[in-house]
């Protein structure tokens, strides 16, 4: 009999009705032509989504060859077809869990190890893979290039393959990012433009590759219809945006004495879960960070002043023991 193996999920899950949900990390600023890209969307329903033009053009916006994906969800698992059956998988103890998931879906081994780039880069074996999320999630912390140094010395000195996640790079102020012919850089459009139910992100390195296990018309309609529309706008909206999202974040840092690098916090404040089941009382939601390996931490993101106003008065009622 076949029998089909189980794995825990660590994200994705519903949403509760009427909270403020700062337990997603977006832009809180919808793009001005969402409405029209919509209305495209309808239009071209009708037909399968080809959108290797698209991808073309994407190419010439952000100077680098690529290939699109459905988020850098497909990207992971397109990595596990690629390059990770039977590999030693190399993964930070506090970070995103599906690195871990998806190695084991594949039947890799995965080993833990410390989050600093240059204690990580002494678990690095000839021909491993190494998953790095830049800046880290949950605690948004940004390494440059050269803090990344001994972690980029190792894989290049063992033949290994670096994974870099760059999916909140965008709300970076001053981002800069590693060349190197064994890494592997995934981004994603669905934090940055505030949309994470349209699944289009890509990937930098190994084009051929990751084109050949590409599932066909992975991206709908409505991927379609937003990646036309982010050509015409050409990040004019980040450009917009990012600004009003750095100016909060940082009055979120003295209101609450926190740090991040991105649009998010982690914080530490005891037992989680009752902090986060006392914050829905006052109509804000935040994320537990058990399933990152920090129970006593909770994460939190950055939205507009009048909502942050409401989750800053939570905070301080709950923390207080009001």
């Amino acid at each position: 009999m076949l029998r089909l193996r189980e794995f825990e999920t660590y994200h994705g899950g519903a949403r509760e009705e009427g909270l403020l949900d700062f337990s997603a990390s977006l832009n809180p600023y919808p793009p001005e032509w969402l409405d029209e890209m919509f209305e495209r969307s309808k239009e071209i329903s009708g037909r399968y989504p080809y959108y290797e033009g698209l991808e073309e053009e994407l190419e010439g916006l952000v100077g680098e060859p690529l290939t699109l994906t459905a988020g850098i969800t497909e990207a992971l698992y397109l990595l596990g077809i690629l390059a990770l059956r039977g590999r030693r998988v190399v993964i930070p103890r506090h970070t995103y869990g599906e690195y871990e998931r998806v190695a084991r879906i594949f039947g890799a081994e995965a080993i833990k190890g410390p989050n600093e780039p240059e204690r990580l880069a002494e678990l690095i074996e000839r021909n491993s893979v190494v998953f790095f999320c830049n800046p880290n999630n949950p605690d948004g912390r940004f390494y440059r290039v050269g803090e990344l140094k001994p972690l980029l010395d190792a894989v290049e000195d063992t033949g290994a393959l670096l994974i870099l996640d760059e999916a909140f790079i965008d709300f970076v102020k001053t981002p800069e990012s590693p060349e190197g012919e064994n890494i592997v850089k995934l981004r994603t459009f669905t934090k940055s433009y505030g949309l994470p139910g349209i699944r289009v992100g890509y990937v930098l390195g190994f084009e051929r590759a990751f084109r050949s296990v590409r599932m066909p018309w992975s991206i709908g309609s409505t991927g379609v219809a937003f990646l036309e529309f982010l050509l015409k706008d050409g990040f004019e909206h980040l450009r917009k945006t990012m600004p009003l999202i750095w100016r909060e974040k940082e009055r979120l840092e003295r209101a609450l004495d926190v740090r991040s690098d991105a649009n998010f916090f982690v914080k530490r404040v005891g037992d989680a879960g009752k902090v986060v089941e006392r914050l829905k009382e006052h109509g804000v939601l935040i994320r537990n960070c058990t399933s990152f390996g920090l129970p006593e931490y909770v994460r939190f993101s950055v939205r507009r002043p009048e909502e942050n106003d409401i989750l800053i008065a939570g905070f301080r009622s709950v923390l207080n023991g009001a």
